[in-house]
C-alpha cells in the first residue's frame, strides 16, 4: 500500500513537467521546437531574449524531460523530447482556447483581423493537392523547412516573398502554412500575394499539426 509521502512524491514529480510551462517564454520554445531542432542561440533570437536567459528557460526545460540535447563541436542543440511534448503542448493550447477567457481578444491582438483570410483545413489541402492546380507555400524560415515541410511544398520564406512574387504563376491557387495556428507568417503572405492579384489561402494550423496528423512529410532543401 502507498503512503502519503510517496503518493506527495509521484504528484510532485507529474507537476514538475507542468510547471515547466509556467513561463509564456518556455511554451514559445516549445512551440518553436515543434517545427525542429534549432541551436541556443538560434531560440534566443526567436524569442527575442539573450543566449543566458534563453539558456536558462532551456534548463529547466530539459530538467523536466520536455526537451533534449545534441551537441555539434561547440555548438549545443535543443528539440522537442518526442511526440507526447507535441501532444501536451497541443493539448494545453486546446484547453487555453476553450476555457481562458479573454483569449480571443489576446490573439486578435497579435494576429489580427483574419476575418477576410481564406483559411484551408488539412482534409481540404489534401484533396486540393491530389487534383493538382494548388501551390503550397512554406513561408517558415528555410531551416524549419529543411527540418520538415509538407511533401511537395516549397521553401518561400516570409521575409523573401517579395523576391519570387512576379514568378509564381498566376493560374494556380496558392496555400501558404506556417508553424501553426498562432503564427502570423502565412497571414503576412496571403495578405501580400492577394495584394498582388493571387488567388491565395492560408493553411488553419500548421506543420507540426499536418505532421501529427500522419499526413505526407519530406525533409531536405
Amino acid at each position: 500500500m502507498g503512503d502519503r509521502l510517496a503518493k506527495d512524491a509521484l504528484f510532485a514529480a507529474f507537476a514538475e513537467v507542468a510547471a515547466a510551462l509556467g513561463s509564456g517564454r518556455r511554451a514559445e520554445i516549445v512551440d518553436l521546437l515543434a517545427q525542429g531542432e534549432r541551436s541556443v542561440e538560434e531560440i534566443a533570437g526567436e524569442i527575442g531574449q539573450s543566449v543566458a536567459n534563453t539558456s536558462h528557460h532551456l534548463r529547466t526545460l530539459a530538467r523536466a524531460g520536455l526537451v533534449d540535447t545534441r551537441r555539434d563541436g561547440t555548438r549545443i542543440y535543443y528539440a522537442l523530447g518526442g511526440e507526447h511534448v507535441q501532444d501536451m503542448w497541443a493539448a494545453v493550447r486546446a484547453v487555453a482556447e476553450e476555457r481562458t477567457a479573454g483569449l480571443d481578444r489576446l490573439a486578435l491582438a497579435y494576429l489580427g483581423d483574419r476575418s477576410e483570410l481564406e483559411a484551408v483545413d488539412r482534409a481540404t489541402l489534401v484533396e486540393r493537392m491530389n487534383h493538382g492546380g494548388v501551390l503550397v507555400l512554406d513561408v517558415r524560415p528555410a531551416a524549419e523547412y529543411a527540418a520538415g515541410h509538407i511533401a511537395g511544398a516549397c521553401s518561400v520564406p516570409v521575409d523573401e516573398l517579395h523576391r519570387w512574387l512576379r514568378g509564381l504563376p498566376d493560374d494556380l491557387e496558392i496555400v501558404a502554412y506556417c508553424r501553426g495556428p498562432y503564427c502570423v507568417y502565412a497571414d503576412e503572405a496571403v495578405r501580400a500575394l492577394r495584394e498582388r492579384g493571387y488567388r491565395a489561402a492560408r493553411l488553419e494550423d500548421g506543420f507540426p499539426e499536418w505532421r501529427r496528423a500522419g499526413l505526407p512529410v519530406a525533409v531536405g532543401h
